[in-house]
């Protein structure tokens, strides 16, 4: 072992990403308010897409798919007393705060992903909203 000390290695600063404009955000911010609004979001999405668009699109995209499978799992587990419904209604209020999350970071203009489920919404739909 040397007495030398060790320089640390050089850190690498992430590149800034581009400012949002207001029409990314729009699209950002549409595709979070109901599957209306998500068929909106995509419509203004292929007139002019944009990064941050297609990321919130496919994080939306996520969600709807997880909240129609937390509907079919529903109708199973709700036949289980207290135990399915006290469950049922922790996914539904973990769902909400999901969305509440992803629209925060629309409406911010972040790239931010969901936690636990957001990094595979972007992997499982990587070639969606290009």
């Amino acid at each position: 072992m040397s007495n030398t000390p060790e320089t640390p290695a050089p850190v690498a600063t992430p590149a800034a990403a581009p400012a949002a404009t207001p029409e990314d955000r729009t699209v950002a911010i549409v595709s979070y308010l109901t599957i209306i609004g998500f068929i909106v979001a995509l419509i203004l999405h292929m007139n002019k897409k944009t990064v941050l668009g297609a990321f919130h699109l496919r994080q939306c995209l996520g969600l709807i798919i997880t909240a129609i499978a937390l509907g079919v799992a529903g109708m199973v587990v709700m036949f289980v007393p207290v135990i399915g419904w006290m469950a049922m209604m922790v996914c539904w209020l973990g769902l909400l705060v999901f969305w509440v999350m992803g629209l925060i970071a629309a409406a911010s203009g972040q790239q931010k992903p969901l936690p636990v489920v957001g990094e595979y919404y972007q992997k499982w739909f990587a070639g969606a909203f290009v």
